[in-house]
């Protein structure tokens, strides 16, 4: 997490977000990114003033302000993550991330349909049974809430944090849905006329 939160923050500087050629880029970051600068901002402040007030004692002080100067970069590190990998609308189909977490990629072949699906999850699990008796929707909430579905022709096998997971349907956050829809559509009206949801 921590090398790409690195990387991220090197994509950030130079202006390079992780998109595919021809794709276009919807973020998701806006429901966060209130709470991260805040966070940000706060632990910036509390290095200068924790240096102060244990100045005097170099071997406080030091690995103090070591651990202030990390902290503060891992936070910025987690943003960079969320702005420099959007989601991916594209020729060669869908990207859909969560920061430096995850990222699955799907060919046109492999969506079914994209629709527009508000849910709000409170704290509620990661999968959900899907249409398929072995397999599970995905679901990626950004603040307890997603707005989007993408529902996938056949289940399929991603890899998750803690191991390869079937599922048929992802439900996630973007912070324009319709920009997503509009890019989508194009692909799967040329793959099939009923292919898009509303």
């Amino acid at each position: 997490m921590e090398a790409a939160g690195w990387v991220s923050l090197a994509r950030l500087a130079f202006f390079r977000p992780r998109v595919p050629p021809g794709a276009v880029a919807v973020s998701y970051h806006r429901p966060v990114t209130g709470i991260l600068t805040i966070f940000i901002v706060l632990s910036a402040l509390e290095v200068p003033i924790i240096d102060l007030i244990v100045h005097p004692r170099p071997f406080v002080r030091i690995p103090l302000l070591i651990l202030g100067i990390w902290g503060v970069v891992f936070m910025l590190g987690m943003l960079a993550g969320y702005l420099t990998r959007p989601h991916a609308v594209g020729p060669e189909g869908v990207r859909i991330r969560q920061s430096t977490d995850l990222g699955i990629a799907l060919t046109w072949d492999d969506v079914l349909s994209v629709a527009r699906r508000k849910d709000v999850r409170h704290k509620g699990p990661k999968f959900t049974p899907g249409r398929s008796d072995d397999a599970w929707v995905l679901h990626l909430p950004m603040q307890d809430e997603t707005n989007l579905a993408v529902e996938l022709e056949r289940p399929i096998e991603v890899a998750m944090p803690r191991g390869a997971v079937r599922i048929d349907e992802i439900r996630f956050w973007a912070d324009d849905p319709t920009t997503f829809m509009d890019a989508a559509r194009p692909h799967l009206e040329a793959a099939t006329p009923s292919a898009t949801g509303h």
